[in-house]
């Protein structure tokens, strides 16, 4: 059974995405409910080397839209990474998911073999559509989705594996 790039991407994309709202959603709720600085959840980091809160939230979404686009061979819109507190990081899952609504199912599934270029100087990287999805792109997606998870579980959230899996 052959499975199709866009059901590969999209709806996996919008299925997580849609949970690190709602996950964002009670992190702002745990922040006010518990007198936390908001600062100190969206700028805490699992480690000093590691991007904190916002910026992993930036980049799951840079790499769902990136993703999807580069299947779908079109330009991948530029977000200027300006958010600052849990409404700008809503604002900005909530444009990155109605970018993925926007691009036709006909088009990504056409990029299985499309060639895509990725980075630029001595870190550029080239594949083909479906290598690129399956081992850049998802794990990726993926890697920024459960750091952004981890860091407020760490920093005490009564989040689990249901949220982070979310609906589908």
């Amino acid at each position: 059974m052959d499975i199709s790039l866009y059901t590969a991407s999209v709806p996996v994309f919008r299925q997580i995405l849609g949970s690190l709202a709602a996950i964002l959603d009670k992190a702002e709720s745990h922040a006010d409910l518990k007198k936390i600085d908001p600062d100190a959840l969206l700028q805490a980091r699992l480690f000093p080397d590691m991007f904190p809160l916002v910026r992993q939230v930036q980049l799951a979404t840079d790499f769902a839209k990136g993703a999807a686009a580069r299947l779908a061979g079109i330009e991948v819109p530029r977000f200027e990474d300006t958010e600052h507190d849990f409404a700008g990081l809503q604002g900005r899952l909530e444009k990155t998911l109605a970018f993925l609504d926007s691009l036709p199912r006909e088009a990504i599934d056409a990029g299985a073999e499309r060639a895509v270029t990725v980075g630029s100087g001595t870190n550029q990287r080239q594949f083909q559509g479906l290598p690129y999805l399956l081992h850049y792109a998802l794990p990726q997606f993926y890697f920024h989705a459960t750091t952004a998870y981890d860091i407020l579980r760490h920093n005490g959230l009564d989040i689990g594996k249901r949220d982070f899996i979310g609906s589908f």
